[in-house]
């Protein structure tokens, strides 16, 4: 099922700007400085889309903000269902692009997947977003436009970054995000409630691992480094092992969550072999690994592992001292699955039946 949504332009974002640069704007605009806790508390935590529904700004405070100034949301492009109940989100950047966004409800739990990127610079073999190439950085008001100009909103208890791009490599804007989303003055979250997925660029890392207190998921996929930079060429910079002992010193127990996700590929990291070489690797860790099952992908030779060797994998795993489950796939039948998101080709959108 697909349904058609609207889009305009924007002005200058409101959305994205910290408590500082609030203040910032209000001088601007002559407006005092405690009315930036004022637009921010309308921004994000009652979620706002107008400058004038701010009503305990002045009147004239308002005209003035809106000259220069826009709330920043842009709702969604498209909307596309899943027979499962997944939504497949597009929404427009400040730069003229498009990004997805995938909401996954599952019982009293409601997870929004959301990109960092316009593309994506690590070229993993086994991705269409890798496929696509870089087309660019979203910003922070882009990052969070994902989660406030969601329809559902209000449902959502968990964030992850594993949507479109390498948060890593947009860390910047990243840190900015998470801090707007956990801050007292924006939505106060828990940290715990989000989750950042990596390759594993050290220099990110480090600087995640000292800023953040967000949960951590590093894309692993092989245990052996020469077969993983066949899957993941940023290996051959960033190496897994060198930055174990750097996840080794984190108290993951008390703190936040460190997991490992694991694409199986039949055939090509679902042997005993790689089943021991994991325990050997992450044994030191106070880590979960998730198992993910392939989703095709055009024009490759990965297929993925059957049931029997997941379950199978999975099994060892726990046996040897590793938490490990099997993810449940969701949204395949929309491209909304790990791995499928790709907006190369921007939408031609022609009607309001939802034809493209």
């Amino acid at each position: 099922m697909i349904y058609l949504l609207s889009l305009y332009p924007m002005k200058e974002s409101l959305l994205g700007k910290d408590i500082t640069e609030l203040q910032n704007v209000a001088e601007t605009v002559g407006l005092p400085r405690f009315a930036a806790g004022q637009m921010a508390r309308w921004m994000y935590v009652q979620g706002v889309d107008s400058i004038e529904a701010m009503t305990n700004l002045s009147k004239e405070g308002r005209q003035r903000l809106t000259e220069t100034y826009d709330c920043g949301r842009r709702p969604a492009a498209l909307c596309q269902e899943s027979v499962d109940g997944t939504k497949k989100y597009l929404f427009p950047t400040e730069s003229g692009h498009y990004v997805e966004s995938v909401f996954i409800p599952d019982g009293e739990r409601a997870t929004l997947c959301i990109s960092s990127q316009v593309g994506c610079k690590m070229n993993c073999r086994f991705c269409m977003t890798g496929r696509q190439g870089f087309e660019g950085q979203l910003t922070v008001g882009d990052i969070l436009n994902q989660v406030y100009s969601l329809p559902e909103r209000e449902q959502l208890t968990n964030i992850v970054f594993m949507g479109q791009g390498e948060p890593f490599d947009n860390l910047d804007n990243v840190l900015r995000a998470t801090e707007i989303l956990t801050a007292p003055y924006g939505w106060a979250w828990s940290p715990r409630r989000i989750t950042v997925s990596t390759v594993g660029l050290r220099k990110g890392l480090e600087r995640f691992l000292h800023e953040s207190q967000c949960h951590l998921a590093i894309s692993l996929h092989s245990p052996f480094p020469e077969e993983r930079s066949e899957m993941i060429p940023a290996e051959r910079s960033f190496s897994l092992e060198g930055i174990i002992p750097l996840l080794a010193k984190e108290n993951w127990a008390g703190r936040r969550r460190l997991s490992f996700e694991y694409i199986v590929f039949q055939g090509l990291n679902d042997s005993p072999r790689h089943a021991r070489e994991l325990v050997r690797l992450l044994s030191p860790l106070h880590c979960r690994v998730n198992l993910i099952r392939f989703h095709t992908i055009p024009d490759t030779l990965f297929r993925g592992a059957d049931e029997q060797t997941m379950v199978w994998l999975r099994d060892y795993l726990g046996k040897h001292g590793l938490t490990a489950t099997i993810r449940q796939s969701r949204g395949e039948d929309i491209m909304a699955a790990c791995g499928l998101l790709n907006t190369q080709k921007e939408p031609h959108l022609t009607s309001s039946s939802g034809e493209r």
